[in-house]
């Protein structure tokens, strides 16, 4: 059994540009325990107001699977443990788990704290020893340790013989630079195992900045290491701490060792796109197991492949994490990628096909415009009906002396021989557009309330051509239950923009989206 310990709250904190509220993070930490982690570590109790209000809030919060660890530093040199006011603080908090990081690096010690390497193995001793006796679990985390394993191998061990000997319940291997490679850590990791023996559970704790971190904790575990440290989505300092939303499926469904159980595992997704949402981070759609291109396939060999049997090009079952199959749909396409999005004849997939071609010729991309491809084949088949017939827009942005910038559009459009004329103001030209239409044909169409624009992306296609270039706009839209891409392509951003706009209010408006909107039972 792997015990899965989480740090997302602390050292995934410590990227740039991350920061969560203190509801955010119990939002994430009950998001985390729903997954099945074992240990959440929520920080350090006094390093900040904003910790020590989490802290007072976690005391009162109920948790399923995972226990609450705090953070914490050996006591000071020159002190007692008992005098140290953050072991104090920790002796006196209510988490069962206390996590204290210490020295094992000589280079730490004549740079960094300056003290002696007895002093420091005293240190580690007095400050795990003090908080095992006021009834506290200890994990103690053993900071450059490999660094410091390959300066000298022997001070290393005493630092963690020293550790366990205090009453440490586990001893983390920590990777803190990012610096070991897979034999390294494997090696050390095993001569901690053969040297501690059954006497302390050993884990292991690294990070990205040699693009080893997943690599580090797996072959760890291979050693002997029955505690994998991590955050999810990789979240860290410089190139981020080993990424557990790809550990725990390798472990899990690869290696055969328990870990958060299958069930669970099939919540990976959803949890690691929620945490990314808390976060404001846009989710990585190259992100193993759980990315938007994990399981996409787009080649025509791939689609065929997949159609026949899903094995012959996809690693695992994406319904085992929770991920859903995508078939894209590109200028490599064959018909049987058509035949994969909607039941449709050859040659009616055959012209989707040739029509694909064309557009994509033009600067069309329909690889993360499902929305419009859908359309596209409703083309083809002759179901497609418009949601209205334009006449005409007109979009006026002015900025005045003041500094004040004030956008309005005008539109005119008919809906079932009626005429429609709807003027509305915006944040932008594009939002201005969205607003006139929705007043326009909202009232025929109630599902578009629930329809909202949730990204927008513009890309230059001929960067030669400068402002005249030709511009494709990406639009991702969705209804609470579904989300949805849609494309323009035009030399007038604009004209882009408005072209994806009512590609994704119509493929919103889809009778299978529209259908289960309806049989959804309000709350």
């Amino acid at each position: 059994m792997i015990t899965v310990y989480d740090t997302t709250l602390r050292d995934g904190m410590q990227g740039e540009g991350m920061s969560l509220s203190v509801e955010e993070k119990l939002r994430v930490a009950h998001a985390l325990d729903s997954l099945g982690v074992d240990l959440i570590e929520a920080g350090f109790p006094a390093s900040n107001p904003k910790e020590e209000e989490l802290f007072e809030l976690l005391a009162r919060e109920t948790f399923e699977t995972a226990e609450v660890a705090a953070f914490g530093a050996t006591r000071r040199r020159d002190s007692t443990a008992d005098s140290d006011p953050g072991l104090r603080l920790l002796a006196d908090g209510f988490t069962p788990v206390c996590t204290l990081v210490g020295k094992t690096w000589s280079l730490h010690l004549e740079k960094v704290t300056q003290v002696d390497p007895e002093e420091n193995l005293r240190m580690i001793a007095d400050s795990v020893g003090f908080l095992v006796a006021q009834g506290k679990r200890v994990v103690y985390d053993a900071e450059h340790f490999f660094d410091g394993f390959r300066a000298d191998a022997a001070y290393a061990l005493r630092c963690l013989r020293a550790a366990a000997e205090a009453g440490a319940e586990n001893v983390t291997l920590c990777d803190t630079n990012g610096s070991s490679v897979p034999a390294e850590v494997s090696e050390a990791t095993a001569a901690v195992v053969a040297e501690l023996g059954d006497s302390v559970q050993v884990g292991i704790h690294t990070h990205d900045d040699a693009g080893c971190g997943v690599a580090n904790t797996l072959v760890a575990v291979e050693a002997g290491a029955r505690m994998v440290q991590g955050t999810v989505n990789g979240y860290g300092e410089r190139c981020g701490n080993a990424n557990l939303v790809t550990i725990v499926p390798t472990l899990e469904l690869k290696m055969g060792y328990a870990c958060i159980g299958r069930e669970r595992l099939g919540r990976l997704t959803e949890v690691s796109h929620l945490v990314d949402e808390l976060c404001n981070v846009s989710p990585n759609p190259n992100q193993p197991y759980v990315g938007a291109n994990a399981f996409a396939h787009k080649g025509g060999m791939h689609v065929a492949g997949i159609n026949r049997d899903a094995r012959t090009f996809e690693h695992i079952d994406p319904a085992d994490v929770g991920a859903d199959r995508r078939v894209l749909v590109s200028e490599l396409s064959g018909k049987g990628t058509v035949s994969a999005r909607a039941d449709v004849d050859d040659d009616t997939a055959a012209r989707v096909v040739d029509r694909v071609k064309e557009l994509e010729h033009r600067g069309y991309q329909f690889e993360a415009a499902d929305g419009s491809f859908d359309l596209l084949i409703r083309k083809e088949t002759g179901d497609y009906e418009p949601l209205f017939r334009l006449e005409s827009w007109r979009a006026i942005v002015e900025k005045r002396a003041d500094g004040r910038v004030e956008t309005e559009a005008t539109i005119k459009i008919w809906v079932d021989g009626e005429r429609y004329v709807r003027t509305a103001e915006g944040n932008g030209p594009v939002h201005a557009l969205d607003r006139a239409l929705r007043a326009a044909i909202g009232e025929r169409y109630p599902h578009l309330r629930d329809i909202e624009l949730v990204n927008f992306k513009v890309r230059i296609l001929d960067e030669r051509k400068g402002t005249a270039a030709i511009t494709r706009v990406l639009l991702d839209a969705s209804d609470g239950t579904d989300t949805w891409g849609s494309i323009g392509v035009s030399e007038n951003i604009i004209e882009a923009s408005w072209e994806a706009l009512v590609d994704s209010l119509e493929a919103g408006m889809l009778p299978a989206r529209v259908g289960r909107a309806t049989a959804t039972p309000s709350s």
